[in-house]
């Protein structure tokens, strides 16, 4: 499987390592009152979705740059790669 890099254009999945849902991106108010179900569900529950997934991919034998892929987990085919860090910053510049 061939991951787009952003920069460094197509590379080996042998190249990442998969960390899973992009959702991880979206850690929990440790001081928010409703705090210890918000990481239950962080923590331990997860979509198994059949076709279009974010997942979170780590650059570990490259640049070891943190990506969002979009994958078809269907077919495999790879749909979008995005730097997650660019992901975050949009998210805390619109208060999300």
């Amino acid at each position: 499987m061939l991951i787009p890099h952003p920069v460094l254009g197509l590379r080996d999945a042998r190249e990442f390592t998969y960390l899973g849902d992009a959702r991880l991106i979206d850690r929990p108010d440790s001081s928010a009152p409703d705090a210890e179900p918000a990481f239950y569900e962080y923590l331990y529950l997860r979509d198994n979705p059949a076709g279009a997934h974010r997942e979170l991919w780590f650059h570990e034998h490259g640049d070891r740059s943190w990506l969002v892929v979009t994958r078809n987990t269907v077919t495999h085919e790879i749909l979008s790669a995005e730097f997650a860090r660019d992901i975050a910053f949009a998210r805390k510049r619109s208060g999300l």
